[in-house]
């Protein structure tokens, strides 16, 4: 795994409505590219999003924030970051910017949740979205005042667009519940909970590997066993955090034919938007589940 590089990815602002062109456009920042693509579909042509990690093909676990990252968040009016110790180079450059104007939006306090839990991964969860995209509207109208009632319908849209994602978990929780699958970290566990799948996997070979530790052997042994034989219905399995372990779990898998779940911490792009990722990854699980195929790649 080589060193996440540090990127940016405009979402959804036209050059039509640049800051320079339009002085009612809102600079935001958001730590990673699927909470940046929440605010673009909020904000819309009153926004401009920059995503500070948005390369699904590296380890966002190993991402160093450089010079130019904390140069845009400084410039930042709106900032949005998952929190749960995931994202911590943006609570540093936010506590050293001595300007502190900014409004802040953490998943992590809208949830309720400590920043000491077990998964970390909160988008994956089918209630975040919806309160994040609600305090971004709240806070966009509080920045411009004059276009709140556009940032509110864009908020009810994209909560109704969300729908045919909450039907697939609910469809998937009403003919497989129960249903056993083996992962390698906690990437997907809240839709996977959501659906009412069972995680067989221990949660201490997840956080070991989700935390580059080495794993203890009998959880190892175990996972091996549920992949060997074919006690899970699907191996659901982060392409984004491989080393010699997760390889030689995802050949196992592959021998036994136990389907494999690709999933990702990084939005894909370009071709899909936060509501049509997770809707993918649902339906990459029921037919996991339902006929036994795999999907290794978005």
């Amino acid at each position: 795994m080589g060193p996440a590089l540090a990127s940016s990815l405009a979402l959804g602002a036209p050059p039509a409505v640049a800051a320079s062109a339009r002085p009612s456009t809102v600079q935001a920042v958001a730590a990673e590219n699927e909470y940046g693509d929440v605010v673009s579909q909020v904000g819309g042509r009153y926004v401009r999003v920059e995503a500070v990690m948005s390369n699904p093909n590296t380890d966002p676990h190993e991402f160093e924030a450089n010079a130019s990252v904390a140069a845009e968040v400084a410039r930042a009016q709106l900032i949005v970051q998952n929190g749960m110790g995931y994202d911590t180079f943006m609570s540093k450059i936010e506590a050293a910017d001595k300007r502190r104007g900014a409004r802040v939006i953490v998943a992590q306090h809208l949830l309720g949740m400590k920043a000491s839990g077990f998964d970390p991964h909160l988008w994956y969860d089918p209630r975040t979205m919806p309160l994040v995209a609600k305090a971004v509207a709240t806070d966009l109208a509080k920045l411009v005042p004059s276009h709140a009632s556009y940032f509110r319908g864009n908020e009810q849209r994209f909560e109704r667009s969300l729908r045919p994602w909450l039907d697939a978990i609910a469809r998937f929780r009403s003919s497989y519940k129960r249903a056993p699958v083996a992962v390698t970290e906690p990437v997907a566990d809240y839709m996977l909970q959501a659906a009412g799948a069972d995680i067989k996997t221990p949660k201490s070979l997840q956080s070991a590997i989700m935390n580059g530790t080495d794993p203890s052997p009998q959880d190892v042994s175990t996972e091996e066993t549920l992949l060997r034989r074919h006690q899970v219905k699907a191996f659901v399995y982060n392409r984004q955090v491989t080393n010699s372990l997760t390889a030689t779990f995802l050949a196992i898998a592959k021998k036994a034919h136990v389907p494999v779940v690709a999933v990702y911490e990084t939005m894909p792009t370009p071709g899909y938007d936060y509501q049509s990722w997770m809707l993918a990854e649902t339906n990459a699980l029921q037919r996991a589940v339902a006929t036994g195929k795999s999907t290794e790649s978005l």
